[in-house]
């Protein structure tokens, strides 16, 4: 029989009241990573759902249902597309439900009756521009299948490895990984709040590829291999851009107000990048003024802060290697 990793020599497996008391007192004392109410946090169960269930929409055949003909697809598209409206608006509904709630408890600015005033018609109000909402994001799923449609085509033609455009989407992580934007940025560009980082989030934990959903991403955008790519919130890239493992787009310095938080200005931190760039293998390219023109070439491990020109290569100088012998001596071909 397992012991309980709490229990006592006495066989008494239970918590002391002094320890209940003290995570009781922790829970109370540390706001930040608590909530307690009525009102339910988005699931993060249920977004997954609403993924998949779009990725069957995107990819229909490859994902999910597998007997799918001309004759049935009509019936199939239906039903998915009013379960994806439903999840949509109910994952809507709860994020800004949760994000009411978090402006109320900052709220200082009316009497308290004004506010419960409020909050009695906060759920009505909410259910139905969750519904609308939703009702957005469905409309444009033709437009994110275009996109990614282009998006399987460039890793496709991009690798060599892949035999068929099929495997891209198969096993591809970049591939995933520009799935998951594609919606999570749909979600962020109608204002959505909190939904569309979960959705980067889950799809960042299995690709290691973390894009921002702010992120602006032209069409035939590629990853190879992807990990470690980092993506920043206010990043703008061409079309028929290509990116290997290890690059980050990211800001030079964050601004701070005069109280030394974090200031959030809106204004574009991270680079901008032209169309028909190629960024090799763990280069580095910071700042919202950095901007890097049309057909560039950026190689492997460059640091990168100021604006290139249109048509050029960035490169560090080759660095001197010296091979030495397994005795210590000096091997062929190596420099002095």
């Amino acid at each position: 029989m397992t012991k309980h990793p709490g229990a006592e020599s006495g066989g008494n497996t239970g918590p002391t009241p002094e320890l209940i008391d003290r995570v009781v007192t922790s829970i109370l004392s540390l706001p930040m990573i608590r909530h307690l109410g009525p009102s339910r946090l988005p699931s993060r169960e249920a977004v997954a759902e609403l993924v998949l269930l779009v990725r069957e929409l995107v990819f229909p055949g490859f994902f999910g249902r597998r007997d799918l003909t001309e004759a049935n697809l009509r019936d199939h598209v239906a039903e998915l597309l009013a379960r994806v409206r439903a999840h949509a608006a109910e994952q809507i509904a709860s994020v800004e439900r949760y994000m009411a709630e978090q402006q109320e408890r900052t709220d200082r600015g009316g009497p308290e009756d004004t506010r419960s005033a409020l909050a009695s018609h906060r759920p009505r109000r909410i259910t139905r521009d969750a519904r609308e909402l939703a009702d957005r994001f469905v409309e444009q799923i033709p437009e994110i299948r275009r996109l990614l449609a282009l998006d399987v085509q460039a890793a496709y033609d991009g690798d060599p490895a892949a035999e068929h455009p099929d495997e891209t989407i198969f096993c591809y992580p970049g591939v995933e990984a520009i799935f998951s934007h594609r919606i999570a940025h749909a979600l962020y560009t109608m204002g959505v709040p909190l939904l569309p980082r979960i959705i980067q989030e889950m799809s960042h934990s299995r690709t290691g590829i973390d894009i921002h959903p702010g992120a602006r991403i032209g069409e035939k955008f590629f990853i190879d291999h992807g990990g470690g790519v980092v993506i920043g919130e206010t990043t703008v890239i061409g079309n028929q851009v290509r990116i290997y493992q290890g690059v980050t787009l990211g800001a030079k310095s964050l601004d701070r107000d005069e109280r030394g938080r974090v200031a959030r200005t809106g204004r574009q931190r991270h680079p901008t990048i032209g169309d028909r760039v190629t960024i090799y293998a763990g280069a580095v390219i910071l700042g919202g003024d950095t901007v890097i023109g049309d057909d560039c070439v950026i190689s492997g491990g460059v640091f990168l802060t100021q604006s290139v020109p249109a048509g050029h290569m960035v490169r560090n100088k080759p660095p001197e290697l010296v091979m030495m012998g397994r005795d210590g001596g000096k091997g062929l071909g190596t420099g002095g």
